[in-house]
């Protein structure tokens, strides 16, 4: 995830923002076999693509904090994990 929000910083010369990234690797990155089963129709597996497009693009605009060390000891402490 860190690789492609590093891409995205280069949107200016490749044109491959946030969203462009995400609409590209969504499919990839959360697969989903109820998709790719016959019982999804075109109208509905276009809907949950895009969902998990946002998603994505969410993670990257994100991805400092929610793969931080800090976040993961805040994540830890409160699962009572101790490290």
């Amino acid at each position: 995830m860190r690789h492609l929000a590093r891409l995205a910083d280069y949107c200016s010369i490749t044109n491959m923002h946030t969203k462009n990234l995400a609409i590209v690797w969504a499919p990839n990155l959360l697969r989903s076999k109820q998709i790719e089963s016959a019982c999804f129709s075109g109208t509905a597996a276009f809907m949950e693509v895009r969902i998990q497009s946002v998603v994505v693009e969410f993670i990257l605009n994100h991805v400092d904090v929610l793969f931080s060390s800090k976040l993961s000891s805040v994540i830890r402490e409160g699962a009572g994990v101790s490290s």
